[in-house]
C-alpha cells in the first residue's frame, strides 16, 4: 500500500478543545491514522500529522479541514508565526512506495474539494506549485491575513482553486506535495528577538537584504539586492518565546540530505557564539524520520560505532531537544509510528 504523509497547519494554538474536535474528526475516516497533534500557544498554531493510502489521507485532509474551519476565526487570531488563513498549510509527502507525482494529484484533489465546501481561495505551493512565483510558502504568504483582502484583487493572485473573494473567517489555504520538511528550532537563551532574526537571516537560503556602509538598504533598478544566506533548503526567522524568556531561530529545513539539523544546529551555535549569547537547546516541532536523527547522530559520535538506539540518544542529547519539552522517540519519530 502506497503510504502518504499530511502535515496540516492550523491557526489555534491555545484551545484545547479545538484540539479534541481535530481529533475527533477523523474517527470515522478509513485507512487515515493520526499520528500526531502539537499546538504550540505562542505560534497560536496546532501542526497535525496524519499518515494514510492515497483515499484515505484525502478523506482525513478533508474531515479535519472541515472541523478546524466550523471552529477557528481569523478575525480574533494574533500569533507569532506567519499565516494566512485558519487552515494555513496542508502539505502532502510521499513517505512510502508513494511518488511526488503521486501527491501532487492528492494536493489537486483535496484543493479542488476544500475550495468548493468551504468557498475559500486555495492556492498549490511547492511541487505542485503551477507558476513560479508561487512555489515558495513565504511568496504566498507575503502580506499574511491581514493582506489577504487587497491581494485577492492583484490579478497576478487570483487563487488555483475557489473564489477570488476575501473570507474574513477563513482567509486563504495553501496545499501542495513537497519532500519531508523538518520543522525546527534553536533555542537562545536571550529575549532580544533581533538577534535571534539577525541569525536567521544570515542563515536561510534566501539570505537577507545587502546594506551600504551607513546601515542603507542597497537597489538597483529600484530592486533590492539581496546577500545570500549560508544554508541551502533552508527557511529561517526570529521569535520570540515570552513564556520560557528565551527566542528561537526558528527554521523549516525543506531537504533534511541538502541541510542536515545537526549542520543546522552548530550554524546557529557558531552565530550566536559571536554575538556573546548560549543556545541551550533545541527542538523540533511535529514529527521527524528517523534517518535525521541517525546522521545526527553519527556526527557526534565522532566515528564511534553505535547501534541505532544509541544513536538517537546521542542525537537527543546533543540537540538538546528534551530542554523545552520531553522528546518522546516513540511520538516523535514517524519510522516508529507507522
Amino acid at each position: 500500500m502506497k503510504i502518504i504523509e499530511c502535515v496540516p497547519n492550523f491557526s489555534e494554538g491555545k484551545k484545547e478543545e479545538i484540539f479534541h474536535i481535530l481529533k475527533d474528526s477523523l474517527n470515522k475516516v478509513r485507512e487515515c491514522k493520526l499520528l500526531n497533534i502539537e499546538p504550540d500557544a505562542d505560534y497560536n498554531r496546532v501542526v497535525v500529522t496524519l499518515a494514510g493510502s492515497e483515499n484515505g489521507i484525502i478523506e482525513g485532509a478533508l474531515a479535519v479541514s472541515k472541523a478546524a474551519a466550523e471552529n477557528i476565526d481569523m478575525r480574533t487570531h494574533k500569533g507569532e508565526h506567519p499565516r494566512i488563513g485558519a487552515i494555513d498549510v496542508v502539505p502532502f509527502v510521499p513517505v512510502k512506495n508513494a511518488t511526488m507525482e503521486d501527491c501532487i494529484k492528492i494536493s489537486e484533489v483535496y484543493a479542488e474539494s476544500i475550495a468548493e465546501k468551504l468557498e475559500v481561495p486555495v492556492y498549490l505551493y511547492e511541487n505542485s506549485a503551477k507558476y513560479p512565483a508561487r512555489k515558495n510558502l513565504s511568496d504566498i504568504r507575503k502580506g499574511e491575513y491581514e493582506g489577504l483582502e487587497e491581494k485577492l484583487k492583484d490579478p497576478n493572485w487570483k487563487p488555483d482553486f475557489g473564489p477570488a473573494i476575501f473570507n474574513p473567517k477563513l482567509g486563504a489555504i495553501v496545499t501542495g506535495a513537497r519532500f519531508f520538511l523538518i520543522a525546527y528550532n534553536v533555542n537562545l537563551k536571550n529575549e532580544d528577538v533581533r538577534y535571534s532574526k539577525e541569525i536567521g537571516e544570515i542563515l536561510r537560503e534566501s539570505g537577507r537584504p545587502k546594506r551600504d556602509a551607513a546601515g542603507k538598504i542597497v537597489k538597483v533598478n529600484g530592486e533590492t539586492v539581496r546577500e545570500p544566506g549560508r544554508l541551502k533548503c533552508v527557511k529561517g526567522m526570529g521569535v520570540s518565546l515570552e513564556k520560557y524568556k528565551i527566542t528561537q531561530v526558528s527554521m523549516n529545513l525543506t531537504n533534511y540530505h541538502v541541510t542536515p539539523i545537526h549542520v543546522a544546529f552548530e550554524e546557529v551555535k557558531k552565530e550566536a557564539n559571536k554575538l556573546g549569547i548560549e543556545v541551550s537547546g533545541s527542538e523540533i516541532v511535529g514529527l521527524v524520520p528517523l534517518e535525521a536523527l541517525i546522521l545526527a547522530g553519527n556526527f557526534y559520535a565522532d566515528g564511534k560505532n553505535y547501534d541505532e538506539k544509541s544513536l538517537v540518544d546521542l542525537a537527543i542529547e546533543k540537540l538538546g531537544l528534551n530542554e523545552l519539552n520531553p522528546f518522546h522517540k516513540n511520538e516523535k519519530i514517524i519510522d516508529y509510528m507507522i
